[in-house]
């Protein structure tokens, strides 16, 4: 730092003083030494009090004023850095932290992952990725709202961080997805870190006065040499999704067959998407009949799928990823518009039954579409049908979770006249509150709740007692999964109006159904399974 110091030197012609006097020459290299920065250099002053010392103390005053100033000044850069300093910090302790939980996110993860794969010199003690996803997060968010959501997502962050390994990283990857690095581990170690956590996890939590037990699937990796951070964490969660769909709470490995699976799945995926235009989905209808009179009251439409590469495919094999990848409501409004074609088709041909339903499954993702219910007007308009005549099932667990968007849907569609059906009742939620609160009309009974009915009499009483609860809700029932000639009885026993099943008849074709509703025959209420399911080529 330098400054400019300007002041009238005294002469000897104007101070009455020698030019030998040492003091100009002090006066020089103080002027001198305070222009180069040095702003601690002081003149020495005499004791004559002249005008000599007069101009040193001056410029000695002038030095000192402006030391003051650049210590200030200094004061303040450094005050303003130290303020830059913490803020950047702070921005990167945001970029690098998850806002809800506190815990690292996804970055801060992949960073902390390639700092230890680099440190790692191969040894069997390898850096291992556990990844963790909630299950049934959806219906708690559902149930309760996002704010107990959120509670339960940071019950969960602090369960994770205190059930974890000291020296381990724990992240929240976004949704209700975590993840726990372990810097050195074995595959032992590993395991026992998982089921921990999961013992942790599942202890009762209480949110908004409400008790919640969270579980999770848990994927486990071990990284391997070579192996990149984005291929560590995408093997841990391909472990994860196994240990999901193997059921709920379940701990899985890698197996690099995982991959092979989970690629398969993405290739069907992307099949889906384009079975409608590829016209590669077919529909079956398994008539519902009437206990008393064995008249088919209606047929459920059931789908199947012409892969063109593994043929037939069922429902059960490819509706939970059509649902996953969201190609559920495209697939849903294909069966929904050739089920009421084909019901009009019927009609023209004169093969109809007075009182005769149609019912076609609605999935969850459907019945949160806005336009759902302009969807089931028009193709109502567009293929003739009285909306009496189509019965929407609807699966129990997404009407008990439903929300507002679910809710305005159901209560619209029954104003619009059209008949709305609990599916699968007694394997979810089953409530006795909501039978009474939903708007739908007639409730499907699971198959799991008559399969031993002729063998347990306590199972019987248990059938005959929801069946009276349902009738006190003022709704049908329907009992699905009859397959024995016993079991239709004592369901007519029982007074039960509907039922379904092999017993009576496996899925139909469209002509096999049309030529049982122009014959007007009975269906078996005491003989063998009707007809084998076969289906157009």
């Amino acid at each position: 730092m330098a400054f400019e110091v300007c002041c009238v030197i005294p002469t000897p012609e104007n101070a009455g003083v020698s030019p030998e006097d040492p003091r100009l020459s002090r006066i020089i290299e103080g002027i001198v030494s305070i222009a180069a920065g040095d702003l601690t250099t002081r003149i020495p002053v005499s004791p004559d009090r002249d005008q000599i010392d007069a101009v040193s103390t001056g410029i000695n005053l002038l030095a000192g004023e402006l030391n003051d100033m650049y210590q200030d000044m200094e004061q303040r850069v450094q005050n303003r850095t130290r303020e830059l300093q913490a803020a950047h910090a702070q921005m990167q302790q945001m970029a690098l932290s998850d806002p809800l939980t506190g815990l690292a996110n996804r970055t801060a993860l992949m960073q902390e992952v390639e700092v230890v794969l680099a440190g790692w010199d191969g040894s069997d003690t390898a850096p291992a990725v556990l990844m963790i996803d909630l299950d049934g997060f959806k219906e708690i968010n559902d149930s309760f709202g996002h704010r107990a959501g959120d509670l339960v997502l940071q019950e969960v962050a602090a369960r994770l961080l205190a059930s974890a390994p000291e020296e381990s990283v724990v992240a929240r990857l976004g949704g209700d997805e975590f993840a726990v690095l372990l810097p050195a581990a074995g595959r032992l170690s590993a395991l026992v870190t998982a089921e921990t956590i999961q013992s942790a996890l599942c202890v009762r939590t209480v949110v908004q006065e409400l008790d919640v037990w969270p579980r999770a699937s848990t994927g486990i990796h071990l990284a391997e040499p070579g192996q990149s951070a984005e291929e560590l964490l995408l093997c841990a969660d391909t472990a994860m999704y196994e240990a999901k769909e193997a059921g709920p709470g379940l701990v899985r490995s890698f197996e690099p067959v995982m991959l092979y699976a989970r690629q398969l799945r993405r290739e069907m995926a992307s099949d889906l998407r384009n079975a409608v235009e590829r016209n590669e989905f077919r529909l079956a209808y398994q008539p519902v009949v009437d206990l008393v009179t064995g008249q088919m009251h209606g047929v459920e439409v059931l789908l199947r799928w012409e892969h063109p590469t593994q043929g037939l495919t069922m429902p059960d094999s490819f509706i939970p990823l059509a649902e996953a990848s969201g190609a559920i409501v495209g697939i849903g409004r294909w069966v929904l518009r050739t089920a009421l074609e084909q019901l009009a088709a019927w009609r023209a041909d004169g093969q109809d039954r007075e009182g005769f339903h149609i019912r076609v499954n609605v999935s969850a993702s459907e019945l949160q579409s806005m336009d759902l219910v302009d969807y089931v007007r028009g193709v109502l308009r567009d293929t003739g049908t009285a909306p009496q005549d189509l019965v929407l099932e609807i699966t129990e667990s997404a009407l008990v979770g439903s929300g507002d968007v679910e809710t305005y849907s159901m209560q619209a569609l029954k104003a619009l006249g059209v008949r709305l059906e609990i599916d699968d009742f007694g394997t979810g939620y089953s409530s006795i509150s909501y039978l009474r609160r939903l708007p739908v009309h007639a409730v499907k009974v699971d198959r799991e709740l008559i399969a031993e009915i002729s063998r347990d009499k306590g199972q019987l009483r248990f059938v005959d007692a929801v069946h009276r609860l349902i009738q006190a809700a003022g709704l049908e029932a329907v009992f699905e999964g009859v397959e024995t000639a016993q079991q239709a009885a004592m369901l007519q026993e029982m007074g039960c109006c509907h039922g379904q099943g092999y017993y009576f008849s496996r899925p139909l074709t469209a002509g096999q159904t049309g030529a049982l509703l122009a014959s007007g025959d009975r269906l078996p209420l005491a003989t063998e399974p009707l007809v084998a399911e076969q289906l157009p080529a």
